[in-house]
């Protein structure tokens, strides 16, 4: 029997306050403030774009047929989005499922604990687009449709000394009049910018996705060799479009420029946006991530007999090759602590993120190109910082109101900004006020460092402070405003870096390995061609974005 030993990565993580020390642990066109009040649930029903009409074929497949075949004991390592969105498939198919997670909790990028003094702490920012309609389908399986908040369908942008510009994509007349609307009045850019941005725009496949879907994605496809920028240009567009307008929205789908990224990336998302109304519409959760995601996910793979194992790592894939010459693994060999087991499976569906399946895969796989191509894939560092503060920072029309601590007021949306080094942010309070609004407390703010790699040496005292100052300098208005509390979470290696050329190195869901499969955003997806996050988290901002779930009839061939 061979094996293959790998270790398990840390992730660094800490919580500070003002004399606290700091341990790691191991990621209107003017837009109107508003006052907190009650929300209202939003459902999936509406607000929604139906993305199966008029699509590419295949990349927004209906619910798999009833699988019909033995019942199946699968071994899923990863208890993140991947992992989970996997196990509710096959849990409806009528498999038996065990998932085993080396943290104390679920949900991995998109996952969230309480530290010890209540604080919920997040990996990243996550945001919801209107085309994720495989993530949808899964929220409203698992009876999570009523926790996402509808937010202005308008993207903002705060430049530095507190100047808003906007991409409104609020109109009478849906896709794509609107996004022309959009594009035509926004005030982040000037006259001749805007000009030279809709001639690049008009010359793009994004044109042909409205009368040829299925064309303009293998056009789309056949620039991923070139860098956005390298394409935008080529076709008249400006340095400054990129630098105010286009930076910020690369570094929140795939936490890299417009120079390192992709021009299929940025131009598969344009092409949703273009054809479907509310496929640029976002939300965001009501509150944190375990309790309004991954909590009724785990809930509703308890409920059917799913297992989750805590703080189990997979140190060794044990494999064999049968009389033909053809390998299948006959277990997985786990630690907890100092306790160590063998389990075996009939499948096993390895749910990593790109350094986890590195360090999982045996040496010996790599003679295949089908493994050794996951090599040349990398993640990008990624750092998130919470800052608390004893006032209302995005209040920009009322300084009295933004010193009160009664109602929470400021801009309630996803912001980017071109001004500091992290891209995209959002008040948490506001935003997600289940969990982060705390009565007589002001402003979370959530701040997403990309990439991350200048930040990941530095003390966490340092990078707050730095954060800090940036945030001030967007809100000139909050000078004075004190950080009650802070938060860092370093990831080393997120969402794999989506360069130019990278595409073909991805691998598929299904192996060489008979009984191995693998799930995750870094995989090409048979039904989903998005970037790697899973909210403009994309973030996962955009990529994340729908996760494909590896399908019970796959195993049984």
């Amino acid at each position: 029997m061979m094996t293959s030993l790998i270790h398990c990565p840390a992730t660094s993580l800490s919580t500070t306050r003002p004399g606290d020390s700091v341990a790691f642990f191991v990621p209107s066109r003017f837009t109107k403030t508003r006052s907190y009040k009650p929300r209202v649930r939003c459902s999936l029903d509406s607000n929604v774009s139906d993305m199966s009409t008029n699509a590419p074929k295949g990349l927004f497949p209906p619910e798999p047929e009833h699988y019909r075949g033995p019942k199946l004991k699968v071994a899923i390592i990863g208890a993140g989005l991947a992992g989970m969105s996997t196990a509710v498939e096959l849990l409806d198919q009528g498999h038996e499922v065990d998932i085993y997670e080396s943290r104390t909790f679920i949900g991995g990028k998109v996952g969230s604990f309480v530290d010890k003094r209540g604080n919920h702490i997040e990996m990243g920012l996550h945001v919801f687009f209107g085309c994720y309609n495989n993530l949808f389908r899964l929220l409203k399986k698992v009876g999570a449709e009523n926790n996402l908040l509808v937010k202005d369908h308008t993207h903002t942008f705060v430049n530095k000394g507190g100047q808003i510009g906007e991409l409104d994509f609020r109109f009478p007349v849906g896709a794509p009049l609107h996004g022309i609307n959009a594009f035509l009045t926004t005030n982040q850019l000037k006259t001749y910018d805007k000009a030279r941005n809709a001639v690049a725009l008009a010359l793009s496949p994004v044109v042909r996705a409205l009368v040829d879907p299925d064309g303009a994605l293998r056009d789309i496809r056949n620039l991923d060799s070139v860098s956005f920028s390298d394409w935008f240009m080529s076709k008249g567009g400006t340095r400054t479009s990129i630098k105010k307008m286009w930076d910020p929205v690369a570094y929140a789908l795939g936490f890299i420029d417009c120079d390192n990224i992709s021009a299929r990336c940025m131009l598969t998302i344009f092409a949703l946006f273009a054809t479907k109304t509310e496929a640029s519409l976002l939300r965001m959760l009501k509150g944190s991530p375990d309790v309004y995601l991954s909590g009724p996910i785990r809930k509703y793979i308890t409920d059917r007999g799913g297992r989750f194992h805590l703080r189990w790592g997979c140190r060794e894939v044990l494999y064999d090759k049968s009389a033909d010459g053809s390998t299948y693994v006959t277990g997985l060999s786990l630690s907890k602590a100092t306790e160590k087991k063998i389990v075996e499976a009939d499948a096993y569906v390895a749910a990593c993120d790109v350094p986890g399946i590195k360090r999982l895969l045996p040496s010996e796989w790599r003679e295949k190109e089908f493994f050794n191509n996951i090599y040349e894939l990398v993640g990008v560092p990624v750092v998130t910082v919470q800052l608390r503060y004893n006032g209302w920072v995005t209040e920009l029309q009322n300084l009295e109101l933004s010193r009160q601590l009664k109602k929470a007021t400021g801009l309630d949306n996803l912001l980017y900004t071109p001004d500091a080094d992290f891209s995209c942010f959002a008040d948490l309070a506001l935003a997600s006020p289940e969990d982060y609004y705390i009565e007589g407390q002001g402003s979370l703010l959530q701040c997403v460092l990309t990439p991350g790699d200048p930040y990941m040496p530095l003390p966490n005292e340092e990078i707050i402070s730095r954060v800090a100052k940036q945030v001030i300098s967007l809100f000139p208005s909050s000078q004075g405003l004190e950080v009650t509390w802070s938060s860092v979470v370093k990831i080393g290696q997120s969402l794999y870096r989506e360069g130019p050329g990278k595409d073909p190195f991805r691998p598929d869901q299904k192996t060489p390995v008979k009984n191995f499969f693998l799930s995750g955003s870094y995989t090409k997806q048979v039904t989903s061609k998005y970037p790697p996050s899973s909210r403009l988290l994309l973030y996962s901002c955009l990529s994340y974005p729908d996760l494909k779930f590896a399908a019970a009839d796959i195993f049984c061939g």
